[in-house]
């Protein structure tokens, strides 16, 4: 079975690491170990949610935007929940509401 390396294996390894690299460099080692393990952790969250944010959006059916919805997304009127009655009045209301008219 392969498990953790006891104490032994670790001080083996740790003497090694000296000899190979020399003292001095080995905190520096180990920062860019430790950054790099970070970025890695970092990049695998990321990853996983595009990966739930592309699952959802399987699952969520796409309908297509009516003339109406389309034209209220434009004048920057909140669409959800209403039906096209509801923002026919907001479109109205919108355009007869008089523009201001900015002076130069």
């Amino acid at each position: 079975m392969v498990g953790m390396p006891g104490p032994m294996e670790l001080m083996f390894i740790f003497a090694i690491a000296i000899l190979l690299f020399g003292a001095s460099k080995l905190p520096e080692l180990a920062r860019s170990m430790g950054s790099s393990v970070g970025e890695f952790k970092k990049a695998q969250k990321e990853s996983e949610q595009s990966l739930r944010d592309f699952e959802k959006s399987l699952k969520e059916p796409i309908t297509p935007k009516t003339k109406v919805q389309e034209t209220a997304t434009k004048l920057g009127i909140d669409i959800k929940g209403k039906t096209d009655d509801q923002l026919l009045e907001e479109i109205q209301k919108v355009a007869e509401k008089p523009k201001e008219v900015s002076e130069p």
